[in-house]
C-alpha cells in the first residue's frame, strides 16, 4: 500500500536480530509491506549470533505506526526490545534549557557572580535603571507570550498545551538568531488580565513575542503593551506573517513584472494576521485590497465589524464591492489565504487577470493546492513544508529581534518591519529569482544576519534605537 509517510509520526524500533542470512532483509521487506519507510539503520558489523539496532521508520499517523510495529513483531528471528514515537521523545523534559555563561569554580568566582559583589551591580542599576539592558539578561532575552487561545491549527487548548509550540519557538529564536527566549503560557481571564501580567513580567526580558493569542483580543494586548512598555513588542502571527508575504509578493510581482500599486489583491481571512498583511501592504504601496470574513466582503458600513476589521474597510475597497470571493476575485492579480481550507476553486483561479499570484497560506490544508492550478498560475506559495515557496515566520522573528536588541529598540516599527520584508526579499538572488523561489529557505541562517542588520539600521533611522 502507497501511503505518505512523514518525520513527525516517526518511530524508533530497538530490535534484536538473529545473525543468519535473510532476517534483516525479510524484516526491511515487512515494514515495506506496512507501507513504512525506513529512513535510517544504525550502522552495524554482523559479529555473534544475535545484533541490536535502532531502525527508523516514517509512517502516516499514529495508527500506522502501530501497524508497522506488529508488522516487524511478526517476522521471524526479529525480536522489537523498544519502541517509541520520536517526536514525543524530543519534547519529553521540554526542548530548552538554562545555561551559566561562567564557571563558579571557587570563592572568587562566587564573591562576584553572586553574593557580596553582585551588590554593587545591583546598586548601579538601581542608580541608572538602563544599565539593566547591558548587565542583565535582559540585553538578550525575549518573553514568547501566549494564552493558548489560538493555537495555529488547534484552537483553545489553553496554557499547558500551548508550551510545546512555545517552547519550539523558543528553540527557534535560539538556532536563527541567537536569542535567548522562554515561554510564558498565562492562565488568564482575558486580555486585560494578560495585559497586566505582562506588564509585571516586562523588567525581566528586553523585548515581549506575543504569540497565539485570539482575535480581537490579541489587537488590544498588542496595541495596550506597545503603549505601557519601553521595549519591543511584536505579534508574530500578525506581524512576522505579514514580514514574510509581503517579501515573497515582492519577488512575485517581479517575476510577472507587475507593480505594488498597480494589482489587485483579494486577502480571505481577517484574524489577526489578514488585519496586519493589509496593513504591511498598504504600508509598501498597494493600490487596491479587497479584504473577506466568515460573512463575505469588509466594506465601510459594514455591520458586525470590530474595531480591527472597522479600520480595515476605512482603509481598502474604495468601491464599496461586497459579496463572495467569487464575486471580487475576477481580475484581481493577487489572492492571499489566511483562512481555511477549500476557499478558492479553480475556476475563481482562472476568472484572475493574466499571471496570477496566488499564496495559499491557511495552515495544515491551504485555500487551494497547487496541483489543483499547476498551469493555471504565475507563482503559488502556501504555509507547508512540503511544497515551494513557504511563507513561514521563522525568516522574520529572528532576525527582527536580533536587530531590535542590538539596536536597543523601544519599539518595533513599521520601518523595521518594511525593512526586514525588504531584506528577506533580497535574501534570493536576483539571477535565482523563479516561481518555485520567490523565498530564501527557512534553514539558511544568513537571512536573520540579513535581517537583523537592516532592522537594526531603521531603528536608528525611526529613532528608537538606545545604544
Amino acid at each position: 500500500m502507497s501511503q505518505s509517510t512523514e518525520a513527525q509520526f516517526s518511530v524508533n524500533l530497538r530490535v534484536r536480530l538473529d545473525n543468519v542470512p535473510g532476517v534483516l532483509g525479510r524484516l526491511a521487506t515487512a515494514v515495506g509491506d506496512a507501507g513504512g519507510n525506513i529512513f535510517a539503520i544504525e550502522g552495524f558489523v554482523a559479529k555473534g549470533p544475535i545484533l541490536e539496532r535502532n531502525i527508523v521508520v516514517n509512517c502516516s499517523g499514529v495508527d500506522h505506526q502501530r501497524e508497522v510495529l506488529a508488522a516487524a513483531e511478526a517476522v521471524e528471528g526479529v525480536s522489537v526490545l523498544e519502541h517509541h514515537d520520536r517526536t514525543f521523545r524530543m519534547h519529553e523534559g521540554g526542548k530548552i534549557e538554562v545555561l551559566p555563561l561562567f564557571p563558579v569554580g571557587d570563592r572568587d568566582d562566587l564573591s562576584m557572580a553572586y553574593t557580596p559583589g553582585v551588590a554593587r551591580v545591583c546598586k548601579a542599576i538601581a542608580a541608572d535603571p538602563r544599565l539593566a539592558d547591558t548587565h542583565t539578561i535582559r540585553k538578550n532575552t525575549v518573553a514568547i507570550v501566549s494564552d493558548g487561545t489560538a493555537v495555529l491549527g488547534l484552537g483553545d487548548i489553553g496554557p499547558k498545551a500551548a508550551m510545546p509550540v512555545m517552547e519550539g519557538k523558543a528553540l527557534l529564536f535560539k538556532e536563527f538568531g541567537d536569542v535567548d527566549a522562554f515561554p510564558i503560557c498565562l492562565d488568564v481571564a482575558g486580555p486585560d488580565e494578560l495585559i497586566e501580567t505582562v506588564v509585571r513580567l516586562a523588567p525581566t526580558f528586553g523585548g515581549i513575542n506575543l504569540e497565539d493569542i485570539a482575535a480581537p483580543g490579541a489587537f488590544e494586548v498588542e496595541t495596550e503593551l506597545k503603549g505601557r512598555l519601553d521595549i519591543p513588542v511584536f505579534h508574530d502571527d500578525q506581524h512576522g506573517t505579514a514580514v514574510v508575504a509581503l517579501a515573497g509578493l515582492e519577488n512575485a510581482l517581479k517575476l510577472v513584472d507587475k507593480k505594488m500599486d498597480e494589482v489587485t489583491i483579494v486577502v480571505t481571512g481577517l484574524g489577526a494576521a489578514g488585519i496586519a498583511v493589509g496593513k504591511m501592504l498598504l504600508e509598501a504601496g498597494a493600490g487596491r485590497i479587497i479584504g473577506l470574513d466568515r460573512a463575505g466582503v469588509v466594506y465601510e458600513g459594514r455591520d458586525n465589524l470590530n474595531p480591527a476589521k472597522q479600520w480595515f474597510a476605512e482603509n481598502t475597497n474604495q468601491d464599496r464591492r461586497k459579496g463572495s470571493v467569487g464575486d471580487v476575485i475576477g481580475g484581481a492579480d493577487v489572492f492571499l489565504g489566511l483562512s481555511g481550507p477549500g476557499l478558492l476553486t479553480v475556476d475563481d483561479v482562472k476568472a484572475m487577470a493574466a499571471d496570477p499570484i496566488v499564496f495559499a497560506m491557511a495552515n495544515p490544508d491551504p485555500e487551494i493546492l497547487p496541483e489543483q492550478v499547476e498551469g493555471l498560475v504565475a507563482v503559488m506559495a502556501t504555509g507547508r513544508s512540503d511544497y515551494p515557496n513557504q511563507i513561514n515566520n521563522v525568516l522574520a522573528f529572528p532576525g527582527i529581534f536580533r536587530g531590535a536588541l542590538d539596536a536597543r529598540a523601544s519599539d518595533i516599527t513599521e520601518g523595521m518591519k518594511l525593512a526586514a520584508a525588504l531584506a528577506i526579499a533580497e535574501s534570493v538572488p536576483q539571477d535565482e529569482l523563479a516561481p518555485d523561489f520567490i523565498v530564501p529557505s527557512v534553514f539558511d541562517k544568513s537571512v536573520a544576519v540579513r535581517v537583523a542588520e537592516a532592522v537594526h539600521q531603521a531603528a536608528e533611522a525611526d529613532g528608537v534605537s538606545r545604544r
